[in-house]
């Protein structure tokens, strides 16, 4: 006679009832848990749903979703805690005095309960999806290397102590684009391994062995993500908790261990939400790929895109410089003179002289149109002022506008000449209205990074 055939559904049914009785400690922390994650990740904010109404699908941007990728409740007014420092966390301290009373309450109204073994599934595939979808997001911008772009001429040729830690921070990240995208190829393939539940502790260890060092350096080089950052470290602790016990037997005691015998059981709604899921992260991923890829080869975000003044790339020092009418001798000390000057491959040029420099205290990280609001280039360092300029190249005259938001008023209107290759000389107006003639002399610099160390470089 042969045996009776148990169903795949009797199998996952009987294995849940199999599960053992939780401790009370154990529910009481994951009712607290359950609502922590609950109210940090569901979009509950209406800020979420108008931004994401307000996006012109047929002239996507991936800076849209990837502002929906990031969000994060705000209790507070933005501005009215400190951005970084423990103040940046009040959100967190809000939710958690929220959820541990939630979690007294549960516990009151629920108290005969014997375990939660599935809702401790369904909030699992919360917290992973919601973490595959930052990664996806943060891993995208860096495999085409837009996060930490290459460092412009000008950031090259200003004083180490003139930048703030953040921007040492994506320089020294900036200047290899390959490593770069290895990083953001880390990232990618850490949220494909939370894609799928039996894989998850293995793209948990990637996670903390990049983003733990990640969410580390925000805090230490106050690059400002540092509560998505740690958020990000606590999603994969809350994560890998499940397995530590069975990994220290497996790995310490080298004991047998049997791994997770729990089958979740899906009704035809629950699998419609599960497929749904899957979609979901399947099309936003390729969607935000495509998107990333189109910026990176026509228009990265942060640099502006208007080439500059046809072959005027390089850094000039100023050999003359004339005031209303009076020749100013170089000087480090004086505030009017032009030290140096540099134009960089799109249009903008940047003037070194001992006028303070008021400091664009910015990230960068905002996505605009316009050229002269594109301040990637000059957020978070002082040492040169930034000028986006508009070239006539029939009647040979540059527009110069300060590219910082607080000095958007500051103009000039100079007219060029070039009597050779390595001369640019310009006459007009600054900012003052004073006139101003200026002979600048390029320098036949070697950059070493530009050169290459497996080339014969001649200085």
């Amino acid at each position: 006679m042969r045996p009776k055939q148990t169903s795949p559904e009797n199998k996952a049914q009987a294995a849940v009832q199999e599960q053992r009785e939780w401790k009370p400690w154990e529910k009481s922390l994951f009712r607290f848990f359950f609502l922590f994650f609950a109210i940090l990740i569901l979009p509950i904010e209406g800020s979420f749903y108008r931004r994401l109404f307000s996006i012109h699908w047929t002239h996507l941007h991936f800076h849209e979703l990837m502002d929906l990728a990031k969000y994060q409740l705000q209790i507070f007014p933005e501005g009215s805690i400190p951005k970084w420092g423990i103040g940046s966390f009040a959100t967190w301290g809000i939710v958690a005095v929220v959820s541990a009373f939630g979690a007294l309450v549960w516990g009151r109204l629920d108290s005969q309960r014997k375990e939660y073994t599935v809702l401790y599934y369904w909030l699992r595939v919360i917290v992973r999806y919601r973490l595959a979808f930052l990664l996806i997001v943060y891993g995208f911008i860096k495999l085409f290397p837009l996060q930490m772009p290459y460092p412009s001429l000008s950031n090259l040729l200003t004083n180490y102590g003139d930048f703030y830690a953040w921007k040492i921070y994506f320089q020294t990240l900036g200047i290899s684009p390959k490593y770069e995208s290895f990083l953001g190829f880390v990232e990618i393939l850490a949220a494909f391994l939370l894609f799928n539940r039996r894989t998850t502790t293995f793209g948990v260890g990637l996670i903390f062995g990049f983003i733990g060092n990640v969410a580390v350096a925000n805090g230490f080089y106050d690059i400002g993500e540092q509560v998505l950052s740690t958020f990000i470290v606590l999603m994969a602790a809350f994560l890998l908790a499940k397995d530590v016990p069975c990994l220290y037997r497996l790995l310490v005691k080298e004991e047998f261990t049997a791994g997770d015998k729990f089958i979740p059981v899906y009704s035809k709604g629950l699998k419609k939400v599960r497929l749904g899921l899957r979609a979901a992260f399947l099309v936003f991923t390729l969607v935000f790929a495509f998107k990333v890829f189109e910026n990176y080869r026509t228009d990265p975000y942060k640099i502006p895109h208007t080439p500059g003044l046809h072959n005027a790339y390089g850094y000039y020092n100023v050999r003359e410089f004339i005031l209303n009418r009076d020749t100013v001798p170089y000087s480090k000390t004086d505030p009017n003179r032009w030290q140096d000057v540099i134009f960089e491959k799109w249009s903008t040029l940047t003037i070194r002289d001992n006028q303070p420099v008021v400091i664009d205290k910015s990230s960068g990280e905002e996505a605009h149109e316009k050229d002269i609001d594109r301040n990637y280039e000059l957020a978070g360092f002082a040492g040169r002022h930034y000028y986006y300029y508009e070239a006539d190249t029939v009647n040979h005259t540059l527009a110069l506008q300060n590219k910082n938001k607080d000095l958007r008023n500051e103009k000039l209107f100079l007219s060029y000449a070039r009597p050779n290759d390595s001369t640019i000389v310009l006459s007009g107006v600054n900012e003052r209205s004073d006139s101003i003639h200026v002979v600048l002399e390029k320098v036949d610099k070697k950059y070493m990074m530009f050169e290459g160390r497996r080339r014969p470089v001649k200085i």
